[in-house]
């Protein structure tokens, strides 16, 4: 495991040489938001991580629920069972039925789906909504749920797999060959890159996805990457 001390959060790694699955831990005034929660061997670091800080774990956020973002939940809610689950309101009931609604893209779901989230989900999440300094974003594509986290203070955008860095940057759904997997595991294409062009309506400093190192944006050209995105879209309908 791996842990890079951002400013104002710590981004912790599993496997990050072979297949890097990211997990953020965001200090707010009250305490530490957990965003995401990796596969199940990112538990014990994480669990580790917040011991050593000896801050409380207040909120664990969900950007969507395929398992390697939710892998060590049980876990975590065991080791800090007053810290609060937030979900995305359509995440939710697409965990719990896999039904796509009449106006979404009508294609198969993809990625590792739970038949319902291992614990109790305390509080359900929509566009708008502020959790702390966090803005909630509906970000869909990657699945029809996916939410996305954007830190006021700061401008730190908080994607899930939205985006993916690994491999190089790239929106989720457009196949990148040094790393496919997010790709493999996406839903809609032309979903994503609405959510991506939505994010240019606020001020964003870095991008933290769930796989790959974050990004600033100076290094993250967000025009190009929707640019080429949309040109493979084209030669998919062609």
């Amino acid at each position: 495991m791996k842990v890079t001390a951002k400013h104002q959060y710590w981004q912790i790694t599993t496997l990050p040489h072979l297949f890097p699955v990211n997990c953020y831990l965001v200090l707010e005034k009250d305490g530490l938001t957990l965003i995401d929660t990796g596969i199940l061997s990112h538990a014990k670091g994480i669990i580790s991580l917040i011991t050593k800080l000896k801050l409380p774990l207040k909120r664990i956020l969900l950007t969507h629920g395929h398992g390697d973002h939710i892998g060590g939940l049980v876990a975590l809610k065991e080791a800090f069972p007053e810290a609060l689950l937030m979900v995305g309101s359509r995440e939710k009931l697409l965990v719990e039925t896999k039904e796509i609604y009449a106006f979404e893209a009508q294609k198969p779901l993809k990625g590792s789906y739970p038949d319902q989230f291992p614990v109790k989900i305390d509080q359900l999440l929509k566009d708008g909504d502020m959790v702390g300094s966090l803005l909630i974003m509906d970000t869909p594509g990657h699945t029809p749920g996916s939410i996305s986290f954007f830190d006021e203070r700061n401008g730190h955008l908080f994607v899930g797999d939205l985006f993916q860095t690994r491999g190089g940057a790239a929106i989720c759904g457009e196949k990148r060959i040094l790393f496919p997997f997010p790709a493999m595991g996406s839903w809609d294409l032309e979903t994503s890159i609405a959510s991506a062009e939505k994010l240019q309506l606020v001020d964003v400093t870095e991008i933290a996805c769930g796989h790959g190192p974050v990004k600033s944006m100076s290094d993250f050209d967000l025009l190009r990457i929707i640019q080429r995105a949309k040109a493979q879209l084209t030669n998919k309908k062609d």
